[in-house]
């Protein structure tokens, strides 16, 4: 049994790799300040289970006070809206720089096993060139992509001065259950909750660009290999399925499992959007163990549930 530090732990993912952990029966720090995460995913679990600490993670003193004892950190908090990142860049870099720093030294002098970062396909921007793999110029497309950037070298500086253990997880289109329709990044999200109210799912653009989709399971998968897999500290890792769909195939592959003819609405297509998204995963395969188990199908079901 280990004791894990989540922060970013009541959102998406965050809510999702503590659900894994407690059914594996070890102790949870729960870290978030809820702007985008739900305390209804956490409130459940027991107090001996989970404990829930409401904090900012550019409050050092909030911060290490709820580090404290840890074995593990999982690093999710960010503000992750890219076309908010666009709009207004300043908070998302803020976030990004602080959080990072501040969860970085408190690992450090805390004596930390070791700290897994939630990084985004983001990095890798506008290249044409696909698959992306590990060792590609990251190019960043938007301030979003800078800022998670920013805190894989801050990561890896602390790797290389302090001898830290850090790793950063590369995360490509995760979707999956308790996922925001609301939030710009989750299309999965925004087009099923279209289809079940029996509205048009809005396509921004021509419908042909792709993305490589990866259900959230296997993510949390992916942060709990990143935790013990020898060789891994220092390294970055893509996680994602390895294979591609176009957002407007992905509406046609909805209409099927539901049975029902789904008619798009198209609008502009938004400057910060990248064309195409594909990821290499030979790396995560061969030094964490990585395996993506859920196809897009079996995915797309557990989310429309």
């Amino acid at each position: 049994m280990a004791k894990y530090l989540v922060t970013g732990g009541a959102g998406f993912i965050g809510s999702n790799v503590v659900e894994s952990l407690v059914a594996s029966g070890d102790k949870v720090v729960v870290y978030d300040d809820f702007s985008t995460g739900s305390k209804k995913n956490v409130q459940d679990y027991k107090q001996t289970e989970v404990r829930v600490v409401e904090g900012d993670i550019r409050d050092d003193k909030t911060l290490r006070k709820a580090m404290k004892g840890c074995d593990f950190v999982l690093h999710l908090a960010s503000l992750s809206s890219v076309e908010e990142s666009v709009r207004d860049p300043e908070p998302t870099l803020e976030v990004a720089f602080r959080g990072a720093l501040n969860v970085l030294m408190a690992a450090r002098d805390l004596k930390v096993k070791r700290l897994v970062f939630a990084s985004s396909c983001a990095v890798y921007g506008e290249s044409p060139v696909l698959p992306k793999e590990e060792t590609m110029l990251a190019t960043p497309f938007s301030p979003y992509g800078a800022a998670c950037l920013l805190s894989e070298e801050l990561s890896r500086a602390f790797y290389a001065t302090y001898r830290l253990e850090t790793v950063c997880l590369r995360l490509f289109n995760v979707y999956g259950p308790r996922q925001d329709p609301g939030a710009d990044h989750g299309v999965i999200a925004r087009f099923c909750a279209s289809a079940l109210k029996g509205e048009p799912p809005v396509i921004f653009g021509d419908g042909k660009q792709s993305r490589d989709f990866v259900f959230v399971s296997d993510v949390v998968e992916a942060f709990r290999l990143a935790c013990t897999a020898p060789k891994a500290e220092g390294e970055v890792f893509n996680i994602a399925s390895g294979s591609r769909m176009s957002v407007g195939g992905l509406v046609t592959y909805l209409s099927t499992l539901l049975d029902e003819e789904i008619n798009p609405e198209f609008k502009d297509a938004r400057s910060s959007d990248v064309r195409h998204s594909l990821a290499e995963t030979v790396k995560a395969q061969e030094v964490l163990g990585y395996r993506p188990r859920v196809n897009l199908a079996e995915g797309l079901a557990k989310t429309l549930l």
